[in-house]
């Protein structure tokens, strides 16, 4: 059974903007690397509160930090990394098949996020140790 690579990785949006202020654009296949199919925010998140905590069986994300900052953790199996998105130019990559947790959000922290998939709950997995269990067995693959 080959086993699946599966990436996460930042990268730079170009700002547009001029001396009136910034302009940055999204396009759906481009700056975003899939068709977008689902679009929402997580802002006002209270201090010490992480977000995410999950993987998602078929879903691919890009994160945009539009103002403030937080941390993103994503990982596979027990390789984890942190990147900090702090600037609204600033963009996350993540697969699908990857745990990701945001965390460390600033009072004024609004973070952007696309899917490649519309929302289904069945999709996720919530309990970090069920998996563990599953990319183990699955060489992995979910």
């Amino acid at each position: 059974m080959e086993k699946v690579q599966r990436q996460h990785y930042l990268y730079e949006i170009k700002d547009l903007g001029d001396e009136r202020g910034g302009l940055v654009v999204v396009n759906s296949g481009e700056e975003v690397p899939f068709e977008v199919k689902r679009i929402f925010y997580i802002y006002n998140t209270q201090e010490n509160i992480n977000r995410g905590n999950h993987a998602n069986i078929k879903s691919s994300f890009v994160m945009i930090s539009l103002a403030g900052f937080c941390t993103v953790e994503v990982g596979e199996n027990y390789n984890k990394k942190e990147y900090l998105l702090d600037s609204p130019t600033k963009a996350l990559f993540i697969s699908n098949g990857l745990w990701k947790t945001m965390k460390n959000f600033s009072k004024d922290n609004v973070l952007l996020v696309f899917s490649d998939n519309k929302y289904d709950e069945n999709e996720y997995i919530k309990e970090y140790e069920k998996y563990i269990s599953i990319m183990s067995k699955n060489e992995g693959k979910i």
